[in-house]
C-alpha cells in the first residue's frame, strides 16, 4: 500500500514572507507578518478591489479628497485664531 499523505509546497510571495524558527518565536514572526503585509498595502488594494466602483462615483470620491487636502493645507497656512 502506498503512503498517500501529500506534502503541499509552495513558494512564499516575495517579500511579504516571515519564517519561523522556534514555536515560542510564533508571535514575534506574525507581527513582522502584519507589518510587511500593512507596508505593501496588499489588503488595502484587496477591499478596493471587492466591489466594483463606477468610473463617476471614483471621480467623485478623488475629487472630495482633493477639496479636503485643500482645505486641509489652507487652514494649516492661515494664521490662528485670536480667542475672545
Amino acid at each position: 500500500m502506498r503512503n498517500r499523505t501529500k506534502t503541499y509546497t509552495h513558494k512564499p510571495i516575495k517579500g511579504r514572507s516571515v519564517e519561523v524558527k522556534d514555536e515560542h518565536d510564533f508571535n514575534k514572526a506574525l507581527r513582522k507578518l502584519k507589518k510587511k503585509v500593512e507596508e505593501s498595502k496588499v489588503l488595502e488594494e484587496v477591499r478596493k478591489r471587492q466591489y466594483y466602483e463606477k468610473p463617476t462615483s471614483k471621480r467623485k470620491r478623488a475629487q472630495a479628497a482633493a477639496k479636503a487636502r485643500y482645505r486641509k493645507k489652507l487652514e494649516k497656512e492661515s494664521l490662528p485664531r485670536k480667542p475672545h
